[in-house]
């Protein structure tokens, strides 16, 4: 049985997720082949641009931070899965030799009407490196089944 159902995840409620240590090479990889930008891709033209250094792309930041939440809060849960995500921002970039956390706040959460055996949980998530930079925010909704439906 998940040990996280719909009622175990209450408005205000706050996860830390993490950390996750990413590598130069790692974002060297990811922009290689997803968002070949030279940003991303080369400390030379990184320091050239705007972000003043070889950053990780921001999907891959996603990324990294939709791993830290499956593995640590959906593998154990009843998640359904999630309608889409509301907002993404990229605050700060991310840079190589980073132990990110992911800050998982509930910002609402209720019952389904048209399907009583499901709730909505809305959260913030908020990335951060090991100085407490802010990394990204993005806000989005997850299903859960109801604990009811998982012992029924």
């Amino acid at each position: 049985m998940p040990k996280r159902a719909f009622e175990d995840f209450p408005p205000g409620l706050e996860l830390t997720l993490g950390p996750r240590h990413v590598t130069r090479d790692e974002i060297v990889a990811f922009a290689a082949e997803f968002d070949p930008q030279p940003m991303h891709l080369d400390e030379e033209a990184g320091r050239r641009s705007m972000l003043g250094g070889l950053a990780g792309s921001g999907w891959h930041t996603c990324c990294l931070m939709m791993r830290l939440i499956a593995d640590e809060m959906l593998a154990q849960s009843t998640s359904m899965g999630a309608p889409g995500v509301d907002e993404i921002k990229w605050i700060a970039p991310l840079r190589p030799d980073s132990d990110i956390t992911v800050r998982a706040t509930v910002t609402a959460a209720r019952r389904s009407r048209s399907r009583p055996e499901m709730g909505l949980v809305s959260f913030r998530y908020d990335v951060h490196d090991q100085h407490d930079t802010h990394i990204m925010a993005v806000t989005s909704t997850m299903m859960f089944g109801t604990r009811e439906s998982t012992t029924a």
